[in-house]
């Protein structure tokens, strides 16, 4: 027999219900983790793309010196502007040390809202 002064349901009024609100909350907080770290690595791949360009274009420019080892001088540049290329992109070739024909070949550039990247490389060029 069941004692009516003693309701086990009425002590557990609520409980499913606040259950299914932590429950939410727990999905919710994974759900936005998740959203953050496909932004991030959005982010990532973009400035990936652009450090592989920068690279490309810098070593396309020594290619073309290394092609054309008579006329280095005429390669030598500073802060030329390459903004087809990446955003708001220069490139700079310099010659380092003139007795073993060394350069330096730097690519920057910046995306709006960041600090400037920079790209660089050195290569020695003989034959000229």
């Amino acid at each position: 027999m069941i004692n009516p002064k003693y309701n086990n349901n009425s002590s557990q009024q609520g409980l499913v219900l606040i259950e299914a609100m932590i429950a939410i909350l727990i999905f919710s907080m994974g759900v936005l983790a998740i959203v953050g770290l496909q932004a991030a690595m959005v982010k990532n791949a973009s400035d990936s793309k652009f450090r592989a360009e920068a690279s490309n274009i810098a070593q396309q420019r020594i290619g073309v010196m290394w092609a054309d080892p008579t006329n280095l001088s005429n390669y030598i540049e500073t802060n030329t502007p390459i903004p087809n290329l990446l955003p708001n992109g220069e490139r700079t070739v310099e010659l380092q040390n003139v007795t073993i024909s060394q350069y330096l070949v730097t690519v920057t550039w910046q995306l709006p809202g960041e600090s400037m990247h920079n790209f660089s490389t050195t290569t020695v060029i003989t034959g000229g």
